[in-house]
């Protein structure tokens, strides 16, 4: 039920995400779906392929995919120049500026592409397929799993290996941090929604068996997130206990850095601010100190008319307690950065 399954990447996705980001959640989401109707890892590519083609042709996330499975078939027994290929052509990062102008990179679609090195090259073997969805770097805890995942979708939990459920018995009735589910509610909650999409969309569910319409997927709309936009620069904005301020040429900038406490035992706090671009007022901000509320690009603004521009940050509210040490700013321009080598 591939359609059903995008149409909720599309309500919950949507929420934090748009053009790569989207389509990431999209192709694990139709990996799934085809993985929960296939008893075969011979299977792999073809489901692979199908998956990818929900996500439209023009797309950099579709042609990442397809280059990984083109490379694959050129090389179907060398995952490490597959790789080498892929972070050749695809590894400089635009939109997290965390990863911008660094080898590190948190982009959906060089990540997809980690999940589907594992899934080709691991043949269906769990550990060959960990190891290599691991070794290609990045987001290197969740793309094994999510390899992992679809694995075990095909061939069902009891052909999992041993090695790799030794002590879940043990934490599957914990509940997570800072929550009241554990394991066995996911379970139990995943199922319980599973069984009513399969209703709601003409399947049967009986005591003994289940019945899934199968559907025939449909493309997704084209999106292209940060279009026109390309890393520039990285500099060092001037700063004091009242706020920042730089000068720039370009469309656009983002600025990294999270506010840090001094002292780790002291209680939140929450900052306000407000940022100015060429005197103007742009926005006002809250910038929350709790860790699991904390923006790691606190301000950013895109889509600027190409020229001079200066930005000014205000801390309304500024404590001893608390440091805003923002690392630096990605500067944007409106086409690629030449450089003199």
């Amino acid at each position: 039920m591939i359609n059903s399954a995008i149409e909720i990447c599309d309500k919950v996705g949507h929420i934090m995400n748009y053009g790569d980001g989207f389509y990431g959640g999209v192709f694990v989401a139709s990996l799934y779906s085809l993985a929960l109707v296939s008893d075969n890892v011979k299977e792999i590519p073809s489901i692979i392929q199908e998956a990818i083609d929900v996500i439209p042709s023009e797309s950099n996330f579709n042609k990442c995919i397809n280059d990984v499975i083109r490379w694959y078939m050129d090389s179907p027994k060398d995952w490490k120049k597959t790789w080498y290929k892929v972070n050749r052509k695809w590894s400089s990062d635009i939109g997290s500026p965390l990863g911008v102008f660094k080898p590190f990179n948190i982009d959906a679609k060089i990540n997809a592409a980690w999940v589907v090195m594992g899934l080709l090259y691991g043949e269906g073997d769990f550990t060959r397929t960990f190891e290599i969805s691991t070794r290609c770097g990045d987001d290197a805890d969740c793309n094994p799993a999510t390899a992992g995942g679809i694995l075990a979708s095909i061939v069902g939990f009891s052909e999992i290996p041993d090695f790799w459920t030794q002590g879940l018995k043990k934490v599957e009735n914990l509940p997570f941090m800072g929550t009241n589910y554990s394991l066995t509610d996911a379970y139990r909650l995943s199922e319980k929604h599973a069984l009513e999409m399969i209703k709601k969309n003409g399947g049967e569910v009986t005591e003994n068996s289940v019945k899934i319409r199968l559907q025939k997927p449909t493309k997704v709309p084209l999106e292209i997130a940060f279009e026109g936009h390309y890393p520039k620069e990285k500099l060092t904005p001037d700063q004091t206990k009242e706020g920042i301020s730089f000068e720039f040429n370009g469309i656009g900038f983002a600025v990294v850095g999270p506010p840090n406490p001094s002292n780790p035992s002291i209680e939140n706090h929450v900052f306000h601010a407000e940022m100015y671009i060429d005197d103007q007022l742009i926005e006002k901000i809250i910038l929350p100190t709790e860790e699991n509320k904390r923006r790691f690009t606190p301000f950013f603004k895109y889509q600027l008319e190409k020229g001079q521009h200066r930005v000014v940050i205000k801390i309304l509210n500024p404590i001893d307690l608390f440091s805003l040490n923002f690392n630096h700013v990605i500067i944007y321009d409106n086409k690629p950065f030449k450089y003199n080598l």
